[in-house]
């Protein structure tokens, strides 16, 4: 899959690029799409969250060098395709120029879901999941939703 030739620019935006779009660019990056290359950003950096880290490590995912950035570090990349994975982002996501499209695509904010009986981390692995099982299906759904 590419776009005159090219590699698609996919970014995943959030809040503070910590957490739910952290995961959603290790998640990309593992899977290894040679025709997708993955980011991440915020609308502003929060730091890594580290329960994320310790989640996706779980999968076999190492996101633990992960730095937060937002648009500004990337503004030298030329997106095809963003996803927003959060309302924030999806109501305070500026305008981009070319074909780029947006698309909102929620999930649940861990660090802000109430903790279930003694497992801290039971949101976090379920986002984790969904947003795992989106990424993995993304390659297979791209054409028709850059075609929309």
């Amino acid at each position: 899959m590419t776009v005159n030739g090219s590699l698609l620019n996919v970014l995943f935006l959030c809040t503070g690029n910590s957490c739910r779009s952290q995961m959603a660019e290790g998640w990309g990056r593992a899977l290894g799409n040679h025709r997708i290359r993955f980011f991440s950003a915020g609308i502003e950096k929060h730091g890594l969250n580290e329960c994320a880290v310790q989640v996706m490590a779980e999968r076999g995912i190492d996101i633990s060098q992960h730095q937060s950035k937002t648009l500004e570090n990337l503004k030298e990349v030329e997106f095809d395709l963003i996803y927003t994975v959060c309302s924030h982002a999806d109501q305070t996501c500026p305008s981009f120029s070319g074909s780029v499209r947006v698309i909102h695509v929620p999930f649940d904010d861990p660090p802000n879901m109430p903790v279930i009986g003694d497992d801290s981390l039971f949101h976090y692995r379920r986002v984790r999941d969904q947003i795992g099982q989106f990424v993995a299906e993304l390659p297979d759904n791209i054409e028709e939703t850059l075609a929309k």
